[in-house]
């Protein structure tokens, strides 16, 4: 099995009854790996689907195998890319780079501008991260939108971050500022080209 045995896609209305399943693995995965996450109900994943603001991949066989949303904060002028999961069947094939990048370069259309933005504790995020463009920051430079760091109380590290005052916490801070970041990887031909970008 390789990498083109899958479809990244757009994700929209007809992927929304894979919300459920997609909810229990991240919670499953993050309890498996002992890091903290912000938990996501179906409901929310689904939105995520019908608006256009989501990336899921399946096997050539219909099988779900991936996925991951885009948030926006501060009046959309901040924008996450959260939630990158990938069914442990398919996992050590690439599909976590192939979403990311998929869901970064969405990201970049639907929010023109906007500074991408993320908070990881796993490695391999952090290494795609830098392939995109990202750099690694200190949390000042995040949105201060309380509603985004509300997400963090669904966290097992979220004690942590209250001590620290939101300053810091065990994740890693990373982010892509579009006026002076460059993207590091080849833009997909499936989506238009901000004028924007460098």
């Amino acid at each position: 099995m390789t990498i083109d045995d899958f479809d990244v896609l757009v994700a929209g209305e007809e992927h929304t009854g894979f919300a459920q399943e997609i909810c229990t693995e991240m919670a499953e995965s993050a309890k498996a790996r002992g890091t903290g996450i912000a938990k996501r109900t179906p409901e929310y994943v689904a939105s995520k689907m019908r608006e256009g603001k989501a990336v899921v991949a399946f096997h050539k066989d219909g099988r779900w195998a991936g996925f991951s949303y885009i948030e926006s904060w501060g009046h959309n002028s901040y924008v996450a890319n959260s939630g990158l999961i990938i069914n442990p069947e398919f996992r050590k094939l690439g599909l976590a780079k192939a979403i990311k990048t998929k869901t970064f370069f969405l990201s970049l259309v639907k929010f023109p501008g906007a500074k991408l933005f993320g908070l990881t504790t796993g490695l391999p995020v952090m290494k795609i991260n830098n392939e995109l463009g990202y750099r690694p920051v200190i949390f000042s430079e995040l949105t201060d939108d309380e509603t985004f760091w509300k997400g963090c109380e669904s966290c097992v590290n979220f004690p942590i971050l209250q001590s620290k005052q939101h300053k810091n916490c065990l994740c890693t801070a990373m982010l892509f500022d579009p006026a002076v970041d460059a993207v590091r990887v080849p833009w997909p031909a499936d989506l238009p080209k901000p004028e924007n970008l460098k």
